[in-house]
C-alpha cells in the first residue's frame, strides 16, 4: 500500500481530576481532532483518566503500542498534582531530570526572582524528550516517541499547534460534508443504510438535533476522497427530494 494512502491513526487522553468531577468543560479533544483530522490523521479514541501515576502509565503503555500518535492534555503546570512529565518517565522508563534546553527557555522568560522552585519543575521531563516550544506562556511541552504532551488550558495548547506540523505525518486529509435536514431519524434510517452499503469508502453519520422548537437530523459524510463524498451526497439528496423532506441551514 502507498504509504500516503495508509490510514493513519491517533488517540487523545485528557488527564484531569477536574474534567471527570465535572467541574471542567473539556474543549481540547474537539480542537485537536479537527487539527489532526486536517493532517491527515483519524483521531479513534478519546479518554479522560485520572491524575494518578499507575492510571496514566498503565495507559500510556497501552495506548502508545496501538496507535501512530498519542497526544496527553493536562498535568505538566508547576503544582503538586501535575504528575504528567513523571507519569510518562515511568512509562518509558526514562530518567525524569531537569531537561537544560526547558530551564534555559523559562530562567530567560521570567524577570530576577520569578523562576521559582515551582516554575522550575515545568522543566523536569522525560530525559531525551524533545520540545514543543511555548508562545504563549513559555514552559514548553515535549516528544517522547509517539507520544505528544500539551498542557491543559486551551488558548494555550492551541498557540503550540503550529510548531507541531513538521512533527506529524498524515494520511490524506479527512474531508468532511454537512446535509441537515428537517426530520427524525427513523424517517431516513432505511435509506441511508442503503447508501451507505454502496459506499464503503464514505463514513456516514447521523445526528439528530433540536432547534427553534423543532427536530431535525444532521447527515455528516466523511472521506479522504472529495469524489466519493459528492457522489454519496448526490444518493442522499435524490432520496430526500423523493421523500420531499427540507432541506435546512442549521445555522
Amino acid at each position: 500500500m502507498n504509504k500516503n494512502n495508509k490510514k493513519v491513526n491517533a488517540i487523545i487522553i485528557l488527564i484531569g481530576n477536574e474534567i471527570l468531577s465535572g467541574r471542567t468543560q473539556d474543549a481540547n479533544a474537539t480542537f485537536l481532532s479537527k487539527w489532526l483530522n486536517e493532517l491527515g490523521v483519524r483521531v479513534e479514541e478519546v479518554r479522560i483518566i485520572l491524575d494518578e501515576q499507575k492510571v496514566i502509565v498503565n495507559c500510556i503503555n497501552e495506548v502508545r503500542k496501538k496507535f501512530k500518535y498519542v497526544f496527553t492534555t493536562g498535568g505538566i503546570g508547576p503544582t503538586h498534582d501535575d504528575i504528567t512529565s513523571e507519569s510518562i518517565s515511568k512509562a518509558f522508563g526514562l530518567k525524569y531530570e531537569i531537561h537544560k534546553e526547558a530551564f534555559k527557555i523559562l530562567e530567560n522568560y521570567y524577570k530576577t526572582g520569578e523562576f521559582n522552585e515551582g516554575r522550575q519543575r515545568m522543566t523536569k521531563m522525560p530525559s531525551k524528550a524533545k520540545l514543543i516550544l511555548n508562545p504563549t506562556s513559555g514552559a514548553p511541552g515535549f516528544i517522547v516517541e509517539n507520544v505528544f504532551c500539551l498542557p491543559g488550558v486551551p488558548s494555550i495548547l492551541r498557540s503550540m499547534l503550529g510548531v507541531l506540523k513538521n512533527n506529524i505525518i498524515g494520511g490524506k486529509p479527512i474531508i468532511s460534508h454537512t446535509i441537515n435536514l428537517r426530520t427524525v431519524e427513523s424517517e431516513i434510517a432505511k435509506p441511508l443504510s442503503e447508501v451507505q452499503d454502496k459506499n464503503k469508502d464514505v463514513e456516514i453519520g447521523s445526528y439528530p438535533f433540536f432547534k427553534a422548537g423543532k427536530l431535525g437530523v444532521s447527515i455528516v459524510l466523511r472521506s479522504e476522497d472529495q469524489s466519493k463524498i459528492d457522489d454519496c451526497n448526490s444518493q442522499i439528496l435524490k432520496f430526500i427530494s423523493k421523500k420531499n423532506i427540507k432541506q435546512i441551514n442549521k445555522d
